[in-house]
C-alpha cells in the first residue's frame, strides 16, 4: 500500500500562508516567503535536490479545492510550472481535488478528478492510482489537519521557512490533537530546515 505523507511549508510561527490568502494571491499577504527554498534568490542543490526526489518519489497528489481554486486562477500553474515547480511536467502525477461539487468551467482538467465524497475517498482514489510510489497531500491546511485527524496519514513533512507571519493561516488550528509523532529525519539547508515525522500509530 502507498505511503501517505502530508508535505507543506511553514513558517517559524506555525503558517501556511499570510494574511488574506485566496485565488491571485495564494499564499496570501507576504506568504511567498515560506515557500522561498523552492525558488531561492541563490542556487540552493541541496534544495534543490529534496524538491527532485519529492517529485520522483510522488504518485498521486491530494488537494483541497481552495490549493486547487489558487492552482486554476491567473497567476496559478501554468506552461512548465506545477507540482514540484518546474520539474517536467510531463511526468507530473494525477491530481485529486477533495471539493463539495466539482467546478464548472475549470482552466485545468487533464490530470485532476475531483472527488465529492471527502478527504479518505480522495486519498483512497489517490493509492489506487499511485502504485508503489507516495500519495503526497500537498494542502491546505484544512485538508492536511482533516487527513491527520482521520489517522489518514503515514508521514508528516514539514519545510520550515526562516520566517515570521505574524497572521496568516494556521496549520495547527486545522488538527484535532494530541497526535504524537516520531521525528524520523532533519535537513537543514540555507533556506529551510526539512522536517520528517512518522505518525505514531
Amino acid at each position: 500500500m502507498s505511503k501517505v505523507a502530508a508535505d507543506i511549508s511553514l513558517s517559524l510561527d506555525g503558517f501556511v500562508t499570510g494574511p488574506d490568502a485566496g485565488p491571485g494571491r495564494g499564499l496570501g499577504t507576504g506568504g511567498d516567503a515560506i515557500h522561498g527554498w523552492v525558488d531561492p534568490p541563490e542556487p540552493s542543490p541541496r534544495d534543490a535536490a529534496l524538491l527532485d526526489a519529492g517529485f520522483a518519489a510522488t504518485g498521486a497528489v491530494v488537494m483541497g479545492r481552495r490549493t486547487f481554486d489558487v492552482i486554476d486562477g491567473a497567476g496559478g500553474w501554468a506552461g512548465d510550472t506545477g507540482y514540484g515547480y518546474e520539474q517536467d511536467q510531463s511526468k507530473a502525477p494525477p491530481n485529486f481535488v477533495v471539493t463539495h461539487a466539482a467546478p464548472e468551467r475549470p482552466r485545468h482538467r487533464s490530470g485532476f478528478t475531483f472527488v465529492t465524497d471527502g478527504v479518505a475517498a480522495a486519498v483512497e482514489a489517490a493509492r489506487a492510482a499511485a502504485g508503489d510510489r507516495e500519495v503526497v497531500i500537498m494542502g491546505g491546511a484544512d485538508v492536511i489537519g482533516q487527513a491527520l485527524s482521520l489517522g489518514l496519514v503515514d508521514e508528516l513533512r514539514i519545510h520550515l521557512s526562516p520566517v515570521l507571519m505574524g497572521e496568516g493561516t494556521r496549520l495547527s488550528d486545522r488538527v484535532e490533537g494530541p497526535l504524537p509523532l516520531d521525528q524520523a529525519d532533519v535537513a537543514p539547508t540555507p533556506y529551510a530546515t526539512h522536517l520528517t515525522y512518522r505518525v505514531r500509530r
